[in-house]
């Protein structure tokens, strides 16, 4: 019960983290979700097997955390916790990718686990950018801006109901949990199968919720359209911030400038 309620807080910290006031927070949502997808696309399309040109995308989330005054512990916390999750997806490539690529001394390294490295690292850019989008933005008003960028409205606002009732969801589960742990009376009733009746009154509680809250809404006149708290407009300032990371991201792309500047210090250029 007490992982559910902190899983909740967590969730509702980075909506808050929204309603700061920095120069960041005060851009228009299209232009940081047009930034962040440009982003995770210059991202996601080098080759499996690069590693180097990844590092100076950490720039990004790194001015956009300064400059939004976000806290960079709880961020790093965020995107470290699904590293496990990448982990197991990448577990075989070392086993099957086993090419040297790289030698450190009479160490090799082989192609897969250069290429789990590399999921690694774009995991956490593209799940970072995320991340930080939200706490920017948040989640309305990423929606709304990516409605009026064309995506399909019955999308978006499923998304928001998603967002919006996980936490009438965790809610009643948190209930449920601790109504459990009242009736088990020394630990009686907590083994595996108390869990079947478990999600089977969980289901019960939240279908008997929705439907509540879809008359609440209904009574009050709900037309499809979730208003977000922060009024923005996409005026010189959001356009040169779209314009500047672009060329940054499409020059980090194009050219290597790590080896660039690795053939500079060391004196052999190309």
């Amino acid at each position: 019960m007490l992982s559910i309620n902190a899983a909740v807080s967590d969730l509702k910290r980075l909506d808050l983290l929204a309603n700061s006031d920095s120069p960041i927070h005060a851009l228009d949502a299209r232009a940081k979700v047009l930034v962040t997808i440009i982003f995770s696309i210059s991202v996601v399309s080098f080759d499996r097997y690069e590693l180097a040109r990844l590092l100076p995308f950490f720039i990004f989330p790194a001015v956009m955390i300064a400059y939004a005054n976000l806290p960079p512990l709880y961020f790093v916390k965020k995107i470290a916790f699904i590293s496990p999750f990448v982990l197991m997806m990448g577990l075989f490539n070392p086993i099957f990718d086993r090419a040297v690529m790289y030698h450190i001394g009479p160490l090799g390294i082989s192609g897969g686990w250069i290429s789990l490295i590399s999921m690694l690292i774009r995991s956490l850019l593209t799940v970072g950018a995320a991340f930080i989008l939200v706490g920017t933005t948040g989640f309305t008003a990423v929606c709304q801006a990516l409605e009026r960028c064309g995506t399909p409205q019955i999308f978006t606002l499923q998304l928001l109901f998603l967002h919006r009732y996980i936490f009438v969801l965790a809610d009643e589960t948190g209930r449920t949990a601790r109504a459990r742990e009242l009736r088990s009376c020394g630990r009686k009733g907590r083994g595996i199968a108390s869990f079947g009746s478990l999600a089977g009154h969980l289901l019960l509680r939240t279908w008997q919720r929705a439907e509540h809250i879809h008359t609440a809404m209904r009574a009050r006149g709900f037309i499809g359209r979730f208003h977000a708290h922060r009024r923005s407009h996409f005026g010189v300032t959001g356009l040169c911030f779209v314009l500047g990371w672009t060329f940054l991201f499409i020059t980090l792309r194009i050219y290597d400038l790590p080896g660039i500047l690795g053939a500079l210090f060391t004196g052999i250029l190309p």
